[in-house]
C-alpha cells in the first residue's frame, strides 16, 4: 500500500457489515510508555499496529526497555521506572501521541537526548511543552526553528513543585506533563501541581489520560480542568494485563458508511462504557438524522441511503471535544440538506497537516462551497449536476485518507491520491472499507 500512488474508489451506494476496529492509537501509546514507566511487568493486548506504534515501541527498545512481541497484538513490557539507555538520538516520525509525551518523560531522567522527526512535525509547535518542562526545572535546546522540534534534551533537574502549562493549542502537552509527573513525584516525594493556563481544548484525551493512570496506581487530584495534583512518592504499579479499546475516531468513518450507505454498519470494540471522547460522535450523528444503537462493545447506525434519495440535516456544531471524528463530519456535509458549519475545530491548523486548509481545497475540488477562519468550516454542499471529479489530495494525513472515501457515495468519480499514508492508524483500512460497500 505505501508505494501506491492513487486509489480509485468504486462507486458505492450501500453499505452494511460489521468491523472490529483496530486498537485505540491514543489509548496505545499511552498505555506502551506508562507500562515502561512503570514496576513490574505488562501484558498488553488488542494494540494498534500502525507507523505511530512502531515509532514508540522503537524508541522504548532503544532507551532499554524490554519489549517482547507475543503475537496477536500482544506485547510485554518490563517496567522500569527510568530508562537504562542515559544517552540517545531518537527519530519518532510523524506521532504526536510519542513525541509530546517521550519529551517529557526524557526531559526527567537527567539524561542526554536528542529528539527529531519528518519535515512536518518539524512544523508542529512545542513551545508551550518546552516552557512548561523549563519553568520546572528541565534543560531543553531548540536545534532548528525556535518553538518547534527537533530537541535536544540536556541534563536538568526538576524543582519546582508548580508547573503550568497552556491549553488551548494542544491537550498533548498537558498529557504529555500528567504522565511523566510521577516520575519526579516518585523520585523526590514532592507533591506535583500542573496549572492550566487559558481554556484546555480536547478535553476527553485529558480523561483517557487520567483513566489510564489510575489503572496502573496513580490517581490525580483535580480542580476542575484548571489544576492536576500528583501526590509525592506516586508510582505507577503494572495492572499485570490490559486490553487496549477499540480506535473510536476510526469508527466514525464506518458509523458514517452506515449513515450514508443505509446500514446497518456496526463496529466492534468501543461502546457505552468506553473511555474515549469521540465515541459522541455518533451523538453527532443522531442529531444528523442516523439511528444509532449501542451495547457494551459495540455501536451501529444506519440511515437512509444517499441512492435512495438520502440526505443528512445541515448542522452547525461545535467540535472541540471531538476534533479528530470531526473531519468525518466536514466530509459527510457534502450529503447534508443545506449548508453545514463545524466551530472550534483551531486545533486541526496543528495536526498532521493543516487540516482546515486541507479540507477546504479537497472539498472545493468535488463541487462544494467552503469558506474558512482560525477556527471553523463552513460547507455548502454541491448542487445536483455541480459535483465535480476529482483527484483527493491527501496531505500525507491518515485522516484526511479515510474521511474522503466517504466520498464515493456521490455522483463523482474519486480518486484518493497516496492511500498508503493510512499506515499511520490503519494499514488495511481501504480493505476493510471495500467489504462493507456495494453499488
Amino acid at each position: 500500500m505505501n508505494a501506491q500512488a492513487y486509489l480509485d474508489l468504486p462507486a458505492a451506494r450501500h453499505a452494511r457489515g460489521v468491523m472490529a476496529l483496530p486498537g485505540s492509537k491514543s489509548i496505545s501509546n499511552r498505555v506502551l510508555l506508562i507500562s515502561a514507566l512503570a514496576e513490574g511487568r505488562t501484558e498488553i493486548s488488542g494494540l494498534l499496529d500502525s507507523d505511530d506504534t512502531r515509532v514508540m515501541l522503537a524508541a522504548l527498545r532503544q532507551l532499554g526497555v524490554a519489549v517482547t512481541d507475543l503475537g496477536q497484538g500482544q506485547v510485554a513490557v518490563e517496567g522500569c521506572r527510568r530508562f537504562p539507555v542515559q544517552q540517545a538520538d531518537l527519530f519518532l516520525g510523524n506521532a504526536g501521541t510519542a513525541f509530546r509525551p517521550l519529551t517529557a518523560a526524557l526531559a526527567l531522567m537527567g539524561g542526554d537526548y536528542r529528539l527529531s522527526g519528518v519535515p512536518r512535525m518539524h512544523e508542529r509547535p512545542i513551545g508551550d511543552l518546552v516552557d512548561a518542562l523549563r519553568g520546572w526545572g528541565a534543560r531543553i535546546d531548540y536545534l532548528g526553528q525556535e518553538g518547534y522540534p527537533p530537541l535536544h534534551l540536556g541534563r536538568g533537574q526538576a524543582q519546582a513543585d508548580t508547573v503550568r502549562v497552556q491549553g488551548s493549542v494542544s491537550s498533548q502537552f498537558l498529557t504529555a506533563l500528567l504522565m511523566a509527573a510521577p516520575i519526579e513525584a516518585g523520585a523526590s516525594g514532592r507533591t506535583i501541581t500542573i496549572e492550566v493556563i487559558g481554556e484546555l481544548i480536547s478535553k476527553p484525551y485529558i480523561e483517557i489520560t487520567l483513566n489510564l493512570m489510575a489503572r496502573y496506581g496513580v490517581t490525580v487530584r483535580r480542580d476542575g480542568w484548571r489544576a492536576f495534583t500528583i501526590d509525592g512518592a506516586a508510582r505507577y504499579r503494572s495492572p499485570g494485563r490490559i486490553a487496549v479499546e477499540g480506535d473510536a475516531s476510526t469508527a466514525s468513518y464506518f458509523l458514517a458508511l452506515g449513515v450514508l450507505g443505509g446500514g446497518p454498519v456496526r463496529v466492534t470494540g468501543v461502546g457505552e462504557h468506553s473511555i474515549q471522547g469521540d465515541v459522541a460522535f455518533a451523538d453527532t450523528l443522531a442529531a444528523m438524522g442516523a439511528d444509532i444503537s449501542w451495547g457494551p462493545d459495540w455501536i451501529e447506525a444506519r440511515g437512509r441511503a444517499v441512492a435512495d434519495g438520502g440526505r443528512i440535516k445541515a448542522f452547525d456544531a461545535d467540535f472541540n471535544l471531538i476534533p479528530d471524528a470531526a473531519m468525518t463530519a466536514a466530509a459527510m456535509a457534502l450529503f447534508a440538506d443545506g449548508p453545514c458549519r463545524l466551530r472550534n475545530i483551531g486545533s486541526w491548523r496543528v495536526k498532521e497537516t493543516d487540516r482546515i486548509h486541507a479540507m477546504q481545497t479537497e472539498l472545493a475540488k468535488l463541487g462544494a462551497t467552503v469558506d474558512n477562519g482560525s477556527d471553523w468550516l463552513t460547507v455548502t454542499p454541491p448542487a445536483p449536476g455541480q459535483w465535480r471529479d476529482a483527484h483527493i489530495g491527501t496531505w500525507d494525513d491518515h485522516r484526511m485518507a479515510m474521511c474522503f472515501s466517504l466520498a464515493a457515495f456521490g455522483p463523482a468519480a474519486v480518486r484518493i491520491l497516496d492511500p498508503g499514508c493510512v499506515s499511520k492508524t490503519f494499514p488495511n483500512y481501504f480493505d476493510v472499507y471495500a467489504s462493507l460497500i456495494s453499488a
